[in-house]
């Protein structure tokens, strides 16, 4: 099997996704086809046209970010029309998905040269606003997309509930989840004071001239006094219409113990994230780089009602093919998806607590759904360069019940 390894990794800054965010005004397309078009100018001897596939994650593929966005943020890009895109949708796991994809290729030999990532406009097409019209009471239905049979069969909640399910089910208080939050934010504080993120943040520049570079979400003074404050948000909700639902599936609990809110939960943001593959061929070829190198990658499933459970059964499905132990690994990027599933992680695999999101996660930096993984991917590149560790493990709790983690080597040359 040939090897499939990392030469470069970008981002955009990551805004809040509402309207009042620095990139609300910037089409998802434009967002990509930024990032596209860095990646020949930090590798000089790059020909793009050479490239033979464009993959992204993109989970609401609805308005803006409808059709393939893929091939059309390569024609954003003005790139040659030989180069194809495709689309790939594993909710949040799409970005990740996507870069194993690629990586998957290069090693079978039938590609040496593809760009992956992922893109999430979320103040442009909303969460869920490919599910059709929600309320309260159909939210359950719509998240299988209208067939109630699938919602009753599998007592489906929203995903907030799905944290408060793992909260209870495995003894996360609240406490720990906002100690959790303010870690996130104390340290993605840090890590942008001490520029960690300004090799790979690729500033956007839109129509008015404006330049966005720096990430819009993390607030340092959401420290644990404060988000202690905050109310659980699932909570009404839950007593009135899910936590019955939940019950069916997990009658031993008794009751559901709603934990999470705005503050311990994963920000709401615009953002994109691309990542170039190349195999040994093309790197030579294209005098590039190699940084990190896909070691193994895998999926799991779980059972849909608790839904966020896949990092460990994927994780743990990841080391074996890669024979490697939990302690082999140097960086954990566990998505912050809510506090309770990288606490619930770390609990189940017994992961020192130093290893885990060094730099803060999405509780602080946000979370555009189909970009995470692809994003995370290249801050664990980023970090072991500067800790001049080996092994990183990129891991993601995903809707339906799914999971997915890679795990990459970091090389010199």
């Amino acid at each position: 099997m040939a090897e499939a390894y990392v030469v470069d990794a970008i981002r955009t800054p990551r805004a809040r996704g509402n309207k009042r965010g620095s990139l609300a005004d910037v089409h998802p397309q434009e967002l990509v086809a930024g990032l596209l078009n860095e990646l020949p100018k930090r590798n000089k001897d790059l020909k793009v046209e050479k490239i033979n596939d464009v993959i992204l994650g993109c989970v609401t593929q609805v308005g803006d970010q409808a059709a393939c966005i893929a091939r059309y943020g390569v024609m954003a890009a003005h790139w040659p029309q030989e180069v194809p895109g495709y689309t790939v949708n594993r909710f949040c796991g799409s970005g990740l998905q996507a870069v194993n994809d690629a990586a998957a290729y290069i090693q079978s030999g039938a590609f040496d040269l593809v760009v992956a990532g992922g893109v999430e406009s979320m103040s442009r097409c909303k969460m869920g606003s490919d599910a059709g019209e929600t309320t309260e009471e159909n939210m359950g239905t719509a998240m299988s997309i209208g067939n109630p049979k699938i919602a009753a069969h599998y007592n489906l909640v929203p995903q907030g509930i799905s944290a408060d399910i793992i909260a209870t089910k495995y003894n996360i208080t609240r406490e720990e989840a906002d100690q959790f939050a303010a870690s996130s934010q104390k340290k993605a504080d840090e890590a942008i004071k001490d520029n960690r993120f300004a090799k790979s943040i690729v500033p956007v520049k839109k129509d008015d001239g404006t330049i966005v570079d720096k990430d819009e979400y993390p607030n340092a003074k959401w420290d644990f006094a404060y988000l202690s404050r905050m109310p659980a948000l699932f909570k009404g909700v839950g007593e009135k219409v899910f936590d019955a639902m939940a019950l069916k599936t997990y009658p031993e609990l008794g009751k559901i113990n709603h934990i999470h809110g705005g503050g311990n939960a994963s920000g709401v943001v615009d953002g994109a994230g691309v990542v170039l593959l190349a195999s040994e061929k093309a790197v030579k070829e294209h005098g590039l780089k190699k940084r990190a190198r896909i070691v193994s990658m895998a999926v799991s499933g779980e059972e849909p009602t608790i839904m966020l459970t896949g990092p460990v059964s994927a994780s743990k499905l990841a080391l074996e093919k890669a024979g490697l132990k939990v302690e082999d690994i140097d960086l954990w990027e566990i998505n912050e998806a809510f506090a309770a599933v990288p606490l619930y992680v770390q609990k189940q695999l017994n992961i020192p607590t130093e290893k885990i999101n060094v730099n803060g996660g999405s509780i602080a930096l946000g979370h555009p759904l189909g970009g995470t993984g692809a994003i995370l991917l290249g801050t664990a590149v980023d970090e072991l360069e500067r800790r001049k560790a080996r092994y990183a493990l990129i891991t993601l709790c995903i809707g339906g019940g799914m999971g997915i983690a890679t795990v990459i080597e970091r090389v010199d040359g």
